[in-house]
């Protein structure tokens, strides 16, 4: 009777464990502030963060809303992972910020709030309504194919850092 009810709590034992280890495999990995789009990017978490730390490094905010379950943002954000340059500019010369929600700040939504859409603010606080994609109906919006504008567009950020402030 001993011998049977150890060698059941031992089954049992042994059971629990691989059902633990099944459990935990399934688990995703815990959401990083990069959500996909850089993890070598160093991300702020808030947009007053991001202003904060813009201001402080001289370094254009550059501000991506999107969100998980939009297949253009997925579509956008898996090419801008991808793409070197990109990474590279945002991981040194910009304080990056992306957003599932919106922020207080209606600079940010000037022709509406659709995703994905992203604008840049100078260290000035400045929102650049100037600096757009190729849309007139949704001017901060990119689509994959769309990486060489958001380049350059980047790039005027950086030089208008350089001319106007």
């Amino acid at each position: 009777m001993l011998h049977s009810a150890l060698a059941l709590c031992l089954l049992f034992i042994t059971v629990s464990s691989s059902l633990a280890l099944v459990i935990r495999k399934e688990k995703r990995p815990p959401q990083t502030l990069s959500r996909g789009w850089g993890d070598d990017i160093t991300w702020v978490q808030t947009y007053e963060e991001g202003l904060f730390h813009s201001q402080k490094s001289n370094k254009p905010l550059m501000v991506i809303h999107h969100l998980e379950d939009c297949q253009y943002c997925q579509a956008l954000k898996k090419v801008f992972a991808q793409n070197e340059e990109i990474q590279d500019m945002a991981q040194n010369n910009f304080i990056m910020l992306n957003l599932m929600h919106e922020t207080t700040d209606k600079n940010l939504s000037p022709d509406g709030q659709y995703v994905p859409r992203i604008m840049f603010v100078d260290p000035s606080l400045t929102v650049r309504a100037d600096i757009t994609g190729r849309y007139s109906n949704r001017l901060y919006t990119y689509e994959p194919q769309d990486l060489p504008i958001l380049i350059e567009n980047m790039k005027r950020a950086l030089r208008l850092i350089q001319s106007e402030l």
